[in-house]
């Protein structure tokens, strides 16, 4: 245990109080580490979010048992508050509960508050250690800021003094998957800009902005190889704008060595070529797209690296966030070779996703629980953050906001529809993330969260189906302020014909939000009979008729500021068995089984390899059943492509946000 958790943990000691307040402005205990530590030691955390639905909760779950002598969930419970008004809690709260209250000035006496309060609290386990054996004196503003970003981020802005120094840090920040907050931004660019070596470059967005830096690098790379006379590169794809301008020490060893990487994690995209010339280093290949035997040979190399480069088993959850869209890339690629080719590099591809699928589900199974109550200002990290995350958003601008949900989209296809969108609309900015699904990651159950905002114990009247969304999308946003004239929920979008509808229904300026079900790629799915390479080509097929660059015209044109997501991933899996159980199981999934009794749910027969997952997040009377590895409950040996588990490609999914170039663009 760290010194940082044991010090919030000091705040609870066991046995003292079964309810407790915690007043938590700064959201410190929604640390994911804490919050293991928390459950470790017998305490379940619940955010106030929602007063109804905690009172429902805490009635049900907590008090009857209490009242009744019975035993709860959890030995004791914490109610928290992400400020210091223990006031607007109902008297019997506070009569009943220990109160408890976190703030940064506590914690980190010797940094500023107002600092600390700007950059991401996930990175506070790190600085209280550092503030332990490093901090001597109480610092100010800039001695804090200089303060974090050498022992956090492991800059020391006064040591950079030319652009090599300066391109190596930025590429090994943004290779990590880092960007500087913006007031560490704002300092390092306060130091940097008077150095005339660095006067010209855009310091501020190079280490705030990822995709800022990695279009600037892309640009600069395409223009480093035309030095060499590589033929055959399109000029158009040069980006405009300030960042097209810029010359980046490429043939420096310091520089050399990180973009390596950057091109092998799928950061930087080879640019094509034809032809080096004899002064050009062998080592610029890296750079050049490759035939497609050397594609192939590209690939089972970068699934052999990314296997040795697993999350550990106490990864921060943006660990495996990372390493999806990592893994979303690679796939992406392995799916365009030709079949022959990817049965060559299929081995590798196995292996890695074998891999894959072991850690996160040991992972899962210790830190899931925890996910559902981190916080979602910043970015949602599961799908019913989303709408909380829009409305937030939406205090600070008044945007009208659509939120696509793209049915069943796996983060490979979101890559090859992405690859598409950059190709054929170059008028568009996309910030590109990832969060979890719920699971288990069926669609009455993962997209019912996104359109409520609430986990799924909170919708279990309505989980078999999705036939409420439309209820809960408008009640979500009429409790956030919103009339139900200005909500706008929409499904069974698939096709250009389908536009029309879409237009109709957002004309209105009045209209503030909407909510967007697109179904084809779940239909291309459900109908797939070549796995995943042919559900690629399928949607190669339906990009082609330009549906999805309309759609995103459309709405940008009309000032949308568009996020789009899915409600989980898909596989390829291998039957293991049918289940010929008849009413047993109340949801009959490929990749999972739902039972409403634990009697049930041991009925599933001890020759199949299953096993249970139980979360605090579910109905109580709702209880999954999965087959291990990347099994189906389908005939022995049956391939299908299926939903419903576990893996990474199920359960991470695409959250992006796309606005127009011209746009701001704040983060």
């Amino acid at each position: 245990m760290s010194a940082w958790t044991d010090r919030i943990l000091q705040e609870f000691p066991p046995d003292l109080s079964r309810f407790w307040v915690a007043c938590d402005p700064d959201v410190v205990l929604l640390d994911e580490h804490v919050l293991q530590s928390l459950r470790d030691r017998g305490f379940e955390l619940v955010s106030f979010d929602d007063p109804i639905v905690f009172r429902a909760y805490y009635e049900e779950t907590y008090r009857a048992a209490w009242d009744q002598g019975r035993d709860p969930p959890s030995p004791a419970l914490i109610l928290h508050l992400s400020s210091n008004e223990s006031d607007i809690l109902p008297w019997d709260y506070i009569r009943q509960a220990r109160i408890v209250r976190l703030g940064l000035a506590d914690l980190f006496d010797k940094l500023s508050s107002s600092v600390l309060r700007q950059i991401d609290p996930n990175y506070y386990d790190k600085l209280f250690d550092a503030q332990k054996a490093y901090a001597s004196q109480t610092l100010g503003d800039a001695a804090t800021s200089d303060f974090i970003l050498t022992h956090v981020f492991k800059i020391v802005p006064v040591l950079i003094d030319d652009e090599v120094t300066f391109w190596r840090e930025v590429f090994r920040l943004h290779l990590r998957g880092w960007s500087l907050p913006p007031v560490l931004a704002d300092r390092m660019a306060a130091i940097l800009q008077s150095r005339q070596t660095l006067s010209h470059l855009p310091i501020k967005e190079l280490v705030e902005d990822r995709a800022f830096a990695l279009k600037a690098a892309q640009s600069a790379w395409l223009t480093y190889l035309q030095s060499f006379g590589v033929a055959s590169v399109a000029s158009g794809n040069q980006e405009n704008g300030s960042n097209s301008s810029l010359a980046i020490p490429f043939d420096h060893p310091d520089i050399r060595m990180v973009v390596d990487s950057l091109f092998l994690d799928g950061c930087l995209e080879p640019v094509a070529g034809d032809a080096v010339s004899g002064h050009a280093p062998a080592w610029v290949q890296v750079g050049i797209k490759k035939d497609v035997q050397g594609q192939a040979q590209f690939i089972a190399e970068s699934a052999t690296a990314l296997a040795e480069d697993l999350p550990a088993e106490d990864a921060h959850h943006r660990e495996w966030l990372s390493f999806a869209q990592r893994l979303g890339e690679l796939l992406c690629k392995f799916f365009e070779l030709p079949g022959s080719l990817g049965d060559d590099v299929s081995p590798q591809i196995e292996r890695l996703q074998q891999s894959a699928d072991d850690r996160f589900r040991g992972w899962l199974i210790r830190h899931f629980a925890d996910l559902p109550s981190l916080p979602a200002s910043k970015a949602p990290v599961m799908l019913h953050h989303v709408p909380r995350h829009l409305s937030h958003r939406r205090s600070g601008s008044g945007a009208r906001q659509a939120l696509l949900l793209f049915d069943g989209l796996a983060i490979d296809q979101w890559c090859k529809i992405r690859g598409r969108l950059a190709e054929n609309l170059s008028s568009i900015e996309i910030d590109e993330g990832a969060c979890f699904a719920w699971l288990p990651s069926l669609t009455s159950v993962s997209r019912q969260t996104v359109f409520s905002g609430l986990r799924p114990r909170e919708f279990a009247g309505t989980i078999e189906n999705t036939s409420a969304e439309p209820t809960l999308w408008a009640k979500f946003w009429q409790d956030a302020g919103l009339r139900k004239s200005e909500i706008v929920y929409l499904k069974g979008v698939k096709r250009r014909e389908d536009l029309s509808r879409i237009a109709d229904a957002v004309s209105s300026s009045n209209i503030k939000i909407a909510g967007i079900v697109v179904d084809m790629v779940d239909e291309i799915v459900h109908g797939a009979t070549l796995g995943k390479r042919g559900i690629a080509s399928q949607i190669d097929d339906w990009c082609d008729t330009g549906f999805v660059e309309q759609l995103m015209t459309l709405l940008l044109d009309r000032g949308f500021e568009i996020f789009l997501t899915s409600d989980h991933g898909n596989v390829d899996a291998t039957g293991v068995g049918r289940l010929s159980q008849g009413v047993l199981s109340e949801i009959k999934g490929e990749r999972v089984r739902v039972y409403r009794s634990a009697d049930l749910a041991s009925s599933v027969p001890a020759e199949l390899d299953t096993f249970r997952f139980d979360l605090p997040g579910l109905p109580v009377d709702f209880l999954p059943v999965y087959p291990k590895g990347r099994g189906a409950f389908t005939g022995v040996g049956d391939r299908v492509v299926a939903h419903g588990g576990m893996s990474v490609e199920e359960l991470i999914v695409p959250f992006v946000r796309i606005t127009p170039k011209s746009s701001s663009n704040d983060k």
